[in-house]
């Protein structure tokens, strides 16, 4: 990559890990549906202006039943599962969770869109869990107020991802990336008015959690996707796809720095584990001999 494509790839990351921090303080008190709506309604006013043009219109509306999947898969479901979470998990714990996504999108591609997968994918796999395993062994209780339902949630988010970038590549990869980005947000936050405003919460929301929400609409979901899209067209895919890595680092730093998270040895073996994994998994780390399964 170039120094300027490094600079971005920073700055992504260091939003996206940002994101957790925003939900974490903004989730208890709008909630996960209404929040993710003020992300996406927001998002979606601010991306859909680059959409005017003829070109444009005419790519949303022939691929209209695309975009709402896509909006729904990528965006609606796995925000509100990491919002859900953070209602209870902390910021930098929900990140290194989210971290495996790219182990479900490998294993689901192989699964259902006849996506080539070496043996050494599934190794990672299988470490990638592990990792997560060592970091939520202790939390895993599914009783009445336990992690347990929350942790799943979070996989819940990976899983969606894994769906939604399959499908967003074998159906989606003809449309320029600002079609993707303004067309998919703006399907999501139709998707949401309607549950999102019955479900607003009675209670005055305090400036606080509106300033989080907000920036986690303008910040974490504007300005990321223009600068995710961006690296893709400029470093490529499999560059852009580090990010991946630095973003749970950048959660678990903001998480430390702006809320007083701690990090133990669990936190720091387990992300040891779970990054390993993924990078195996994504092939970024090559083992020898390795042959398609």
């Amino acid at each position: 990559m170039s120094p300027a494509d490094t600079l971005r790839l920073l700055l992504l990351s260091s939003l996206w890990g940002l994101s957790f921090i925003f939900m974490r303080v903004a989730s208890p008190e709008f909630g996960p549906v209404p929040l993710v709506l003020v992300r996406m309604g927001v998002g979606a006013l601010l991306l859909v202006p680059l959409l005017l043009s003829v070109r444009y219109l005419r790519l949303v509306r022939e691929n209209a039943g695309r975009l709402f999947v896509l909006g729904l898969i990528n965006h609606v479901l796995p925000f509100s599962l990491l919002a859900l979470a953070t209602t209870r998990l902390e910021a930098g714990f929900t990140s290194l969770i989210n971290a495996t996504t790219p182990i479900f999108t490998a294993l689901l591609g192989a699964l259902f869109f006849a996506t080539p997968i070496q043996r050494q994918q599934y190794l990672g796999l299988a470490l990638a869990l592990f990792g997560v395993y060592v970091l939520s062994a202790d939390r895993l209780d599914f009783a009445l107020g336990g992690d347990g339902w929350f942790i799943l949630a979070v996989l819940g988010a990976t899983f969606c991802y894994g769906v939604a970038g399959n499908y967003s590549k074998t159906y989606l990869a003809h449309l320029p990336v600002r079609v993707l980005a303004a067309g998919s947000t703006a399907m999501s936050a139709l998707i949401l008015l309607v549950p999102g405003l019955m479900l607003w919460p009675a209670e005055p929301i305090s400036g606080l959690a509106w300033a989080n929400g907000l920036a986690l609409a303008v910040l974490s979901t504007t300005v990321a996707f223009l600068l995710y899209f961006g690296l893709i067209a400029s470093a490529g895919a499999t560059a852009t796809s580090t990010v991946t890595f630095l973003v749970p680092v950048s959660a678990l730093l903001w998480g430390y720095l702006l809320l007083g998270e701690r990090l133990s040895l669990q936190i720091l073996a387990g992300m040891a584990i779970t990054l390993a994994g993924t990078a195996i998994a994504t092939r970024m780390i090559r083992l020898r001999h390795g042959r398609v399964a």
